[in-house]
């Protein structure tokens, strides 16, 4: 990582430690950061030095750990229109960057959904470290854990799993899409 950029990530990481970033702040300083060095940037922010292996008990039918790109969550949060008023539901966090990323550049409350339950403490820790009271982070199968969430307003889902799992994620997310258009 270019050396200013990881000087802008630290100060970013102090600000938000102190309360002191607002969503729009935070987009302006992303689109600041060259496009090659902003998951880079996010992760020097959260404190995430390597990606941690996936357990051996990953359900058959999930997808290992894919970090997801910055731009890809700026970009949904943009066309999705998320807004501080919404909740933003991340399905399959992983590390809670999707997560503590679309917060931040909204203001939305987050909640994550991971099935690992060593990326479901990380992503905690992180929200935790920077104090971000309204990024939450659940552990347990997504499938199951999606009924837990019926305030959520925005789904997020990155590749998280396939078949029999995603079909009965769908499933829910049109039972709750029914309820709350």
């Amino acid at each position: 990582m270019h050396p200013g950029v990881e000087r802008d990530a630290a100060r970013m990481r102090g600000a938000l430690a102190r309360g002191d970033v607002t969503p729009r702040e935070f987009r302006a300083a992303a689109d600041r950061v060259p496009f090659t060095e902003r998951d880079a940037w996010l992760d020097a922010i959260l404190g995430i030095d390597e990606i941690p292996d996936d357990d051996p008990s990953l359900p058959r039918g999930c997808v290992p750990y894919l970090p997801c790109p910055v731009d890809t969550v700026l970009r949904a949060t943009v066309l999705a229109d998320v807004r501080a008023d919404d909740v933003f539901v991340d399905v399959g966090s992983g590390l809670g960057r999707a997560l503590v990323c679309a917060h931040l550049a909204t203001g939305a409350e987050a909640i994550g959904l991971e099935v690992q339950p060593t990326l479901a403490r990380a992503a905690r820790r992180v929200a935790e470290e920077l104090r971000l009271s309204r990024v939450a982070t659940l552990e347990g199968d997504a499938t199951e854990l999606l009924g837990s969430v019926p305030t959520g307003t925005v789904f997020f889902l990155y590749s998280p799993f396939g078949g029999e799992h995603l079909r009965r994620a769908l499933d829910e997310l049109e039972r709750i899409a029914r309820v709350h258009p």
